[in-house]
């Protein structure tokens, strides 16, 4: 069974994805906090329930593009991307990417990315990706292998 504080940050985390994510993945996070509730002694849900831990207002978040399930799909079955895309000047471009993170910010989420037109790891902000295509073909590296290289390079510890 969790313990009283572990019953509280699984809450605090998941009303924070509830407010913060996208419409899909903050849906599933309230759909998880009730099923968890469910198989919880009635004591541990009471104490759930009323909470002292509060996600508090952010910033607004900046509207993705596109509908972010696709590229969680993508990620998941590590399949490529299509994405046209637009840089903060505004230019536009189209890429062919194999998606392996995506990061959830205060008021903005981030793509990260193999790309194929450059060759390397990029970020891609989901408020500038135009449309997003998922392809059957599967890319040729494992997620983990590149999400371990971009920690690396980025100096992000593995948690």
């Amino acid at each position: 069974m969790f313990a009283e504080e572990e019953i509280e940050a699984l809450a605090l985390g998941i009303r924070w994805v509830a407010d913060r994510a996208d419409g899909a993945l903050g849906a599933a996070a309230q759909n998880a906090l009730a099923k968890i509730a469910v198989v919880l002694p009635l004591d541990l849900r009471d104490r759930m329930d009323a909470s002292a831990l509060l996600v508090g207002p952010g910033e607004p978040i900046v509207g993705d593009g596109v509908d972010l399930a696709v590229v969680r799909r993508a990620i998941r079955g590590e399949r490529k991307l299509f994405i046209a895309y637009r840089d903060r000047d505004g230019a536009a471009s189209e890429r062919i990417v194999w998606p392996f993170a995506l990061g959830f910010f205060d008021r903005l989420r981030v793509l990260v990315a193999w790309c194929e037109l450059r060759g390397a790891i990029r970020h891609f902000r989901a408020d500038r990706i135009v449309s997003v295509t998922a392809l059957e073909a599967r890319y040729p590296r494992r997620r983990q292998a590149l999400l371990k290289e971009w920690r690396e390079a980025e100096g992000i510890p593995a948690r």
